[in-house]
């Protein structure tokens, strides 16, 4: 069995059918990345791996792997930038499914936080209000918190949003430097070129139907087509 196994699930929104009879396996180590157009049911797939949606058909299973154990990078809202705590506070955070019912965090608990700061380059920031640091900078730390929840599996929800181009290259290589070191990782984007360059798999939702197939059978399938300039859902 697969790391993540989606078998024909059909998926809701505000009561409407999003994704329909969708079928898919995700190995371990792999890396997945989601496409598709706005509406497509992205985001609401990310709900029903997490657990947060149920299918209304089908099954979503995991071998190995807990839904408490997924670490989760969601997209970010103005609110949660804003948020007044210090980086080492949020990225513990990230272990509090690991607590059970102990009201502290562990010695073992706050090594994995310093190795994770350590990890993506922040351990210089711990002290600093997260609400004062660069876009770019908050990524690194919300990452950081979704490794001290994640066993082996990585959901990402457009990382890249709203930061500058640099920024933008900087964090998808260090999410391609997780991959190498083993984490699995599942990453929704709009930007299928950055899908085409690092990931494995490509899963493209289409209103009409969906594609699941490596990248180099994406490029050859008119699905492929769609998200490039000129195609329609462009």
């Amino acid at each position: 069995m697969a790391l993540v196994n989606c078998e024909n699930i059909t998926l809701s929104y505000e009561g409407r059918n999003v994704i329909s009879d969708l079928t898919f396996h995700l190995g371990k180590g792999e890396y997945l990345c989601i496409v598709g157009e706005n509406g497509s049911g992205k985001s609401t797939l990310l709900k029903g791996i997490l657990g947060f949606v149920k299918p209304s058909e089908g099954t979503i299973s995991f071998d190995g792997i807990a839904q408490n154990e997924i670490g989760y990078l969601p997209q970010q809202t103005d609110r949660q930038k804003d948020f007044p705590a210090s980086v080492s506070e949020i990225v513990i955070s990230g272990c509090l499914n690991r607590m059970g019912f102990r009201p502290f965090y562990s010695s073992k608990e706050k090594n994995l936080a310093a190795r994770n700061m350590e990890r993506l380059g922040i351990s210089s920031m711990v002290q600093k209000p997260y609400n004062e640091l660069s876009g770019g900078q908050q990524q690194r730390v919300l990452l950081a918190r979704a490794l001290c929840a994640a066993e082996s599996l990585l959901v990402l929800d457009e990382p890249v949003t709203g930061l500058d181009p640099v920024v933008t290259g900087e964090l998808y290589e260090l999410i391609r430097k997780l991959h190498q070191e083993g984490m699995t990782i599942i990453m929704v984007s709009h930007d299928v070129s950055a899908a085409l360059k690092y990931a494995d798999l490509i899963l493209h939702l289409h209103h009409n139907g969906y594609f699941f197939g490596t990248r180099r059978e994406y490029e050859q399938s008119p699905f492929c087509m769609m998200l490039k300039p000129g195609g329609d859902e462009e």
